[in-house]
């Protein structure tokens, strides 16, 4: 995922490139230390799929330019330490250069909601502009923008992942209410139902890869004996409810070291971790059994059916159903 942003960081010299060729739509993606790294990345892959495919097909349309934006600018830091470059809002602030904009969501949210300089920003663009999405947690900041400013009412969609009345929507569906959605739904409004499916597919087939293939990777190449005991007791008991503690326990280390030599020494979380070996503990139930979704996500630790809908339309951008049917259709007859 880093990948996605260092490249969305080289935006200036492509577009530089391209411009006499395309026109340009400025897509900005709000951040803060702290933010959850897998939606936004996932907005990020979205609008360089669409580049990369209509380069390859030459289809014409607009060339999307992504802009990392933060308060000061700089260097941000992911929740998983993951740090991106970023311009500052004060030197992007005009709302009429951006055709969309993101904001992150994740755990650091709170650290903004006092941060007035971000707060004044949003509120001033949302008065001008229709097409601002938050990501998850990203709400909290549209809602204390409207809170300073009672009398100007911002969009909802009951609560969850924001589009603009009126705004975007996909074909054939509500509105968008995933950052996946809502940007595929701007690929659509620009490109065509046509490339947003092409879209769809490309970076679902990388973001299953990822998700699934995620287990077992790790970035020293070295896993100490505690921390593979506790991969391979997550692994064990992932269809059950699991707390840190415990598996801090399991390999007698206190909770802070066990989180910070897990996340060394395997790249990712222990939650992140649980969370993809569940992932593919589905996926492979799906592919591979007729049993029902409720099921499945019950086996897998997933809590419900509804439950496993939400993280598969939030990573994978299907529901279990879609991805059932889609892997079924793609098996030799």
């Amino acid at each position: 995922m880093a990948g996605f942003f260092s490249r969305a960081s080289r935006h200036a010299t492509q577009s530089q490139m391209l411009h006499d060729v395309r026109a340009v739509k400025r897509i900005g993606i709000a951040l803060f230390n702290g933010f959850a790294l897998p939606e936004a990345a996932t907005v990020v892959e979205i609008f360089q799929s669409a580049n990369a495919f209509c380069t390859s097909m030459r289809i014409g349309g607009p060339l999307y330019d992504i802009y990392l934006l933060s308060v000061g600018g700089g260097r941000i830091a992911s929740s998983s330490s993951v740090f991106v470059w970023t311009d500052s809002i004060e030197s992007r602030g005009y709302a009429d250069e951006f055709h969309a904009l993101f904001i992150a969501g994740g755990a650091g949210v709170h650290n903004m909601l006092s941060e007035e300089r971000l707060i004044a920003w949003l509120r001033w663009l949302d008065l001008r502009s229709e097409k601002i999405f938050p990501i998850a947690e990203g709400q909290l900041l549209m809602d204390a923008a409207e809170f300073a400013d009672k009398s100007h009412k911002l969009r909802r969609n009951e609560g969850d992942h924001t589009v603009a009345q009126g705004g975007l929507k996909v074909s054939g569906s509500k509105r968008s209410n995933t950052p996946l959605r809502a940007a595929l739904a701007i690929i659509e409004e620009d490109l065509g139902a046509e490339v947003a499916r092409e879209i769809t597919g490309l970076v679902r087939l990388r973001f299953e890869a990822q998700f699934t293939g995620a287990p077992g990777r790790n970035v020293l190449g070295v896993v100490s004996e505690k921390i593979q005991s506790s991969v391979q007791w997550l692994e064990m008991n992932c269809g059950r409810a699991i707390t840190i503690e415990e598996a801090a326990q399991f390999v007698a280390m206190s909770e802070r070291n066990f989180l910070r030599r897990f996340k060394t020494e395997m790249g990712v979380t222990p939650s992140d971790y649980l969370l993809y070996v569940r992932i593919d503990k589905c996926c492979h139930l799906l592919s591979e059994t007729d049993l029902p979704v409720d099921k499945i996500a019950r086996r897998c630790g997933m809590g419900s059916g509804g439950q496993l809908s939400k993280v598969f339309r939030r990573y994978l951008g299907v529901t279990p159903t879609e991805y059932r049917a889609s892997k079924r259709a793609s098996r030799p007859a």
